[in-house]
């Protein structure tokens, strides 16, 4: 879904923009699954107030979930004979792309657009 800048408020936009970079919280704070805990708490208290926040919430959250599997697997595959070799790559991979997906995000829903992240498992 496709949202124009003059559509949505500065308020919503910035709401938005606060789900997808609540996901780099786990730089600042050492907890288990923040990256998804933290866009969980923004969707839930703002998601009812518009729906592009929602629909970037949903997004956002997507992306963290299917990011955290994808870096179980890679950790387990860090643990096998092979593993190194395509484990460590894989989660340096992973970790670049939540980087600049989570950016290019925020950067989009500031401007009031709805990017799909890449590689998204579609769960919510």
């Amino acid at each position: 879904m496709s949202y124009l800048r003059e559509e949505v408020e500065s308020d919503v936009t910035f709401w938005a923009m606060m789900c997808h970079l609540s996901s780099f919280s786990g730089v600042l704070v050492p907890i288990p699954f923040i990256n998804i805990l933290a866009p969980l708490m923004v969707w839930m208290i703002k998601r009812d107030e518009h729906p592009f926040i929602d629909d970037n919430g949903r997004e956002v959250l997507n992306f963290q979930i299917g990011l955290a599997i994808y870096g179980a697997v890679a950790w387990f595959l860090c643990f096998t004979v092979i593993g190194l070799v395509i484990g460590l790559p894989m989660l340096f991979v992973f970790w670049i792309v939540d980087i600049f997906a989570t950016v290019k995000a925020a950067l989009q829903a500031r401007d009031g657009y709805l990017y799909e992240y890449p590689v998204t498992i579609r769960f919510l």
